[in-house]
This record gives structure tokens, C-alpha cells and sequence, in this order.
């Protein structure tokens, strides 16, 4: 079985979970199908290659000749572990990590912010404002000494390109899942604009006493599971 789910982020919204309210990111799981499963013999290492996700576009004649097998379609292919005994053209099954506490690694690209100054991009100070300053209020300052070593270290942090990174949460957790639409809340942000696909990779079982989750958007709302009421004898 697999541990890996592959959704795309559809926004924010916020729930309850036990007393706690906490703001969650809204995914959508996309079902995976096995399109093709490399060999050891064959290509060096064993993993199966996915495709999921809808796509509008012709295949090229080297995808369709890769997916002819499998006589699957779809937009993104990805290779994931643990359903190597799988046969090519079967859906994945995920019920098993969709289970409401279960703890996740989210990865995904963050938002690009173009190319960015060292105030922005490592949250910088800046210069003086007053004093007779006129052009170094933004500025970085000083890189690095003069003859030795006559030249700037590797790393320094300066100005260039911000985000557009692979970033990933680690620690987080599913705080439902919606069979209906297939919605997936994980707990507080994931990488990424609205519309990216994000990888999830399960690292611990969840917990038997997770807390009861509400949701308070109604577009959204997960039906809670009724908590079973223990009458206690009076003396």
C-alpha cells in the first residue's frame, strides 16, 4: 500500500477541532491509476508511474504510445512507492490515509514573488530613515571586506529571485475528508496558489482520541460522527 496522495489546492477556510479553532487548506484528491510499473531487470529500480488529473490536450505520439498499455489519460504523471504489485490500468486505492488526525508531510511549489530586495526577501532592517540618509533606506549594506578576502562568501544573502521553491510542511494533519467532493482539509497553510498540485506523504497513524471537527463554511461542511453518550448511574 501506498503512502503517497497527490490533490490539488483549492483555498482556506477554518473548523473546529475539539475547541480549537484552526484555519485549514482545502485539497482535492485526485484518484490515481497505475499507467506503467518499472522493473529492477529494467530500468534499475522498482516504482509505479501514476497519471491522474484532467486534462483537455491531444497526447503527444510518445505519450500515447506510453500510455497505450494502460489505455489511461490524464495530466500530470508522477512515481510513487509501494504498489509495485499493482497491475498497469488499476486505481489506487487511498481510503486507508484518508482518515481524519492522520499526520502528513505536505509538499508543493511556493508562490513566486519575482525578484525581490533584501528587506522583502530575508526581512532585513534597512537603514537609517532620518540623518541626512537619502538613498539607503532598502539597502543591503556592506557584502563582505576588501582585500581579504576580496571576494563575497558563497550564501550571502542578498537580493534575486523569491519563492517559486519546493517547500515542504512537515508535521501536519488531516482534519477530514468530504466523500461527496472529495475534499481534503489539512491543517494551517500548504505551498502553492490556488489550483497547485501538492504531494502528501503519510508519517504516522492518527491518533484514537483525535477531537470531533466542525467545519463553519457551509459550502464545505463534513458530516461530524455522532459522540456516543455514556449514561452514569446516580448513588
Amino acid at each position: 500500500m501506498t503512502n503517497t496522495i497527490y490533490a490539488k489546492k483549492i483555498g482556506m477556510t477554518e473548523s473546529y477541532v475539539g475547541d480549537t479553532r484552526r484555519s485549514v487548506t482545502i485539497l482535492q484528491v485526485m484518484p490515481m491509476t497505475v499507467a506503467h510499473q518499472k522493473t529492477v531487470e529494467k530500468d534499475g529500480y522498482a516504482k509505479a508511474q501514476v497519471i491522474f488529473g484532467e486534462t483537455t490536450k491531444k497526447a503527444t505520439k510518445a505519450q500515447a504510445g506510453h500510455l497505450k498499455k494502460s489505455k489511461t489519460k490524464g495530466k500530470y504523471v508522477r512515481e510513487i512507492d509501494g504498489i509495485t504489485e499493482l497491475e498497469v490500468g488499476s486505481v489506487v486505492n487511498i481510503d486507508a490515509l484518508l482518515v481524519a488526525g492522520t499526520v502528513v508531510d505536505v509538499s508543493g511549489i511556493s508562490k513566486g514573488k519575482g525578484i525581490a530586495g533584501v528587506v522583502k526577501r530575508w526581512n532585513f532592517a534597512g537603514g537609517p530613515r532620518t540623518h541626512g540618509q537619502s538613498d539607503r533606506l532598502r539597502r543591503a549594506g556592506s557584502i563582505g571586506q576588501g582585500t581579504t578576502p576580496g571576494r563575497v562568501y558563497k550564501g550571502k544573502k542578498m537580493s534575486g529571485r523569491m519563492g517559486n521553491d519546493a517547500v515542504t510542511i512537515k508535521n501536519t494533519f488531516i482534519v477530514a475528508y468530504n466523500e461527496t467532493n472529495s475534499y481534503l482539509f489539512v491543517a494551517g497553510s500548504v505551498p502553492g496558489s490556488n489550483g497547485n498540485i501538492v504531494k502528501l506523504v503519510k508519517t504516522a497513524d492518527a491518533p484514537k482520541d483525535f477531537p470531533t471537527v466542525t467545519l463553519t463554511k457551509k459550502n464545505v461542511i463534513v458530516p461530524v460522527a455522532p459522540t456516543e453518550v455514556v449514561e452514569s448511574e446516580t448513588v
